[in-house]
């Protein structure tokens, strides 16, 4: 099942457009050699702003794309995506609740973030757990070893056959991380190459959750210079974010040198847990999520979520419009698997929830009878809820996570004051 969501409008500060461009600029003169040269007619004071396409927006894409489905064993799932601020959706997912043949109560779930295109991450969606499941490592039998050297192996099968096509098709010079988890009735496995990340919420505790490969830690930055590489501005030669990825083959070029030890290495980093009773919920995201709130935060806002909400395609949209309000800019996709242990509705936590939003709406309506002589804007009224002490908001998320409460409040009673002042010039007119 998929629907489409749009969220409230909003708009980023110029101030902070400006900052973004500027920086745009500058990070482009200092690594492509200087401005492009004017061709012949052209002006010399050609803006370079307007000479490059920015892979911001001027206003974010809104639309959510989102599904959800479960299996046979207690096992649910919602996804949700958005491209937001950025120019392009370059993220791609999988969810599989239930493998194929001998594998059916196994199950695979995979978030995929592009850059500089999305054809692989688009490829990695659809072929990747054929690869893993080629080599033969995965099976019923289930010998954890030979599980993850199957998803290894498979990782560097489909980046090798990828390479082979970007130079057969001309393909795009993209790359994608991967964040995914294959499931058995036993174990988890966790699997990451890249910045996006997965944690496990285990007894209302973050119990695990994958590290990112950045090119400043020192294992990838050792393997970076060793490949005749730097890393500058904590990036890869001055330019990639991650410091391995699929695709991204321009940083793969040294042919003597095994996968694993190019500039950026597509070779996964995979862990294995048993399942336990207390498993509560998995989470997968890209980095567009990540950057805008921590795992622990995460973990207390999606918990708290499930107590007051039984559509779990609702909280992944709640939390992608959590990280937009907090500043993201990126792309967003989140995966949310629950298991038999997450928390259900709670009778209290319902009455608590409705308790806040009274609360929420009385504040905002005492703002605005404040302001009668000048009409408050949105903004003024969350900044002064914001200031304010109030109990009960969702752990992770505060007062942000309560904006859509906020707006219909804020409308509803500028309508009211709109009204009374309408009714109170009709008055004195006919007096």
């Amino acid at each position: 099942m998929k629907t489409a969501r749009r969220a409230s409008n909003v708009e980023v500060p110029s101030f902070l457009r400006q900052l973004v461009k500027e920086t745009e600029k500058m990070v482009t003169f200092f690594f492509k050699g200087g401005p492009k040269e004017t061709g012949c007619g052209e002006e010399d004071n050609l803006d370079e702003e307007d000479s490059m396409q920015s892979p911001y927006l001027d206003r974010p894409n809104l639309e959510k794309h989102v599904s959800e489905g479960g299996s046979q064993l207690g096992v649910n799932y919602a996804v949700a995506s958005m491209q937001g601020w950025r120019a392009q959706m370059e993220d791609a997912h999988t969810c599989m609740p239930q493998l194929r043949e001998e594998l059916t109560d196994w199950a695979y779930y995979a978030v995929f973030d592009g850059h500089a295109g999305n054809g692989v991450a688009q490829y990695c969606s659809r072929n990747l757990l054929d690869y893993i499941l080629a080599t033969g490592g995965v099976k019923a039998t289930e010998a954890p070893e030979q599980v993850k050297e199957g998803i290894r192996e498979g990782f560097l099968d489909i980046d090798r056959h990828m390479h082979k096509l970007a130079r057969q098709d001309n393909w795009d010079h993209s790359g994608s991380t991967a964040a995914a988890v294959i499931m058995s009735p036993r174990y988890i496995y966790f699997i990451n190459c890249g910045d996006s990340r997965t944690l496990l919420c285990h007894d209302g505790k973050v119990v695990f959750y994958t590290e990112d490969h950045k090119p400043f830690n020192p294992r990838e930055k050792e393997r970076i210079q060793n490949a005749g590489g730097s890393v500058t501005l904590q990036r890869v030669n001055g330019s990639l974010a991650v410091s391995r990825a699929l695709g991204d083959f321009d940083f793969k070029e040294v042919e003597w040198r095994p996968q694993t030890e190019q500039l950026v290495s597509p070779e996964p980093e995979v862990y294995e847990l048993e399942r336990k009773p207390e498993d509560e919920f998995l989470i997968l995201a890209c980095d567009g999520v990540w950057d805008a709130i921590g795992n622990e935060e995460l973990c207390a806002f999606v918990r708290s979520r499930l107590q007051v909400c039984d559509d779990l395609r609702e909280i992944c949209t709640q939390v992608i419009d959590l990280c937009l309000y907090k500043g993201s800019l990126d792309n967003m996709s989140i995966i949310i698997v629950c298991f038999p242990g997450a928390p259900q509705l709670s009778q209290e936590a319902l009455q608590q929830e409705a308790a806040l939003e009274q609360l929420i709406d009385m504040k905002v309506e005492e703002i605005i009878q404040r302001s009668k002589d000048e009409d408050p804007d949105l903004l003024y009224v969350i900044k002064i809820l914001a200031a304010e002490e109030m109990p009960g908001l969702p752990p992770g998320g505060g007062i942000t996570s309560k904006r859509d409460c906020i707006i219909a409040s804020y409308q509803k009673h500028i309508i009211a004051v709109k009204s009374q002042e309408a009714m109170d010039i009709e008055g004195s007119e006919e007096d």
